[in-house]
């Protein structure tokens, strides 16, 4: 029996046994085994005899996102609106068949954007070339999912069932639990509040799915048997997600108006260029990027040529962007901007520097 086919086993027993108090653990159990083979089939141990176009694109840029979608949603226009690059787009299904880049110019930032080929229900099997889009997306910085706006709500859950399932998850943090394996002493298990979705035996029963007999296991929050899985596998990739609602100009606006309000979500049309301004805005937010000017004494502030960071960097992180060698020469940095509370103040290498902040370094 393949992997293909202990997979579809292992599904079918799950949706077939009731949710109970009494089937929890065999359901804990079976989404442990569930979870190793499908990142059996993610990584295969043999190297594939087969040879052809990989989706390999150098990441360049301040960052990578991946545009993500069903065939015929309107990414290839989306990539020629924002980007320099043409792909080429039409009105058949799998216009593009591998992974063009192009680069978004926005405040400043060069962002690399991936318009990836379109990907069917059970990609994560491999279907399509669905593997290669989803190893691209694990490498990126933010996964934009492009819906078509009259069918949006089929296509989302399908395609969030699809990363899901090849350990990608969507707007959401790790889970707060501690994990080391051991050589010796047996499971010691703790937590550090009131576990109502897991308990002792549960995490014992997952850990001998994955042959871990000895180890530390520190919950710090109400975690569920899933997220215990995903920490003990270690290969889960934590991603900001983007949902586009493409060809908004063929719904009604009360229809627009709810894909509008939902949390990270944008409603364009591409064709008609509709709200594509806002949606740069967005990318720009959920990337969490900002932009800090620098400043040499006695002239005037570089405004030509900011430096992009990720939020919460501080000024070591703008001495490594200048030159690797300036932290080391380090001897202060004069800041004006909202993350002081006089301009300019004199700061360390550990002050954490805001949006449109002004450093002003001086070496030994």
């Amino acid at each position: 029996m393949g992997i293909l086919d202990k997979i579809s086993e292992i599904e079918r027993e799950i949706s077939r046994t009731q949710k109970n108090k009494a089937t929890e653990y065999h359901l804990g159990v079976l989404k442990a085994k569930l979870a190793k083979y499908r990142a059996q089939l993610l990584e295969p141990t043999s190297k594939s005899k087969e040879k052809g176009e990989g989706f390999d694109v150098m990441k360049s840029g301040d960052a990578r996102v991946a545009l993500i979608g069903f065939p015929s949603v309107g990414k290839s226009t989306l990539l020629n609106t924002v980007t320099d690059t043409h792909s080429e787009s039409a009105a058949y299904e799998f216009t593009t068949l591998t992974c063009i880049p192009g680069v978004i110019h926005y405040k400043g930032a060069n962002i690399q954007l991936l318009d990836l080929p379109g990907i069917i229900e059970g990609a994560a099997q491999g279907k399509g070339r669905g593997r290669q889009v989803i190893a691209v997306a694990r490498t990126s910085d933010l996964v934009i999912i492009m819906l078509d706006a009259t069918k949006s709500e089929v296509q989302r859950e399908l395609l969030e069932k699809e990363l899901e399932s090849v350990g990608i998850r969507l707007n959401s943090r790790p889970p707060n639990i501690y994990f080391k394996e051991k050589k010796t002493g047996g499971i010691s298990f703790n937590s550090t509040c009131i576990l109502t979705k897991c308990d002792e035996k549960m995490v014992q029963m997952v850990l001998q799915c994955y042959k871990i007999f000895n180890a530390e296991i520190l919950f710090r929050e109400d975690c569920s048997p899933d997220e215990l899985i995903d920490v003990v596998l270690k290969n889960r990739v934590y991603l900001p997600c983007l949902y586009i609602y493409n060809k908004i100009d063929q719904i009604s606006i009360e229809e627009v108006n709810r894909l509008a309000r939902q949390p990270h979500s944008v409603v364009v049309s591409c064709n008609m260029k509709l709200n594509l301004d806002y949606m740069l805005d967005k990318i720009w937010e959920h990337l969490a990027l900002i932009q800090v000017y620098t400043k040499k004494r006695g002239q005037p502030p570089d405004f030509e040529d900011g430096i992009i960071l990720r939020k919460a960097s501080n000024v070591e992180h703008v001495c490594h962007t200048i030159h690797r060698t300036i932290a080391d020469q380090f001897k202060y940095a004069l800041v004006w901007g909202t993350s002081t509370k006089y301009s300019p103040q004199r700061v360390g290498l550990t002050h954490v520097v805001h949006h449109e902040d002004v450093v002003q370094i001086v070496k030994k």
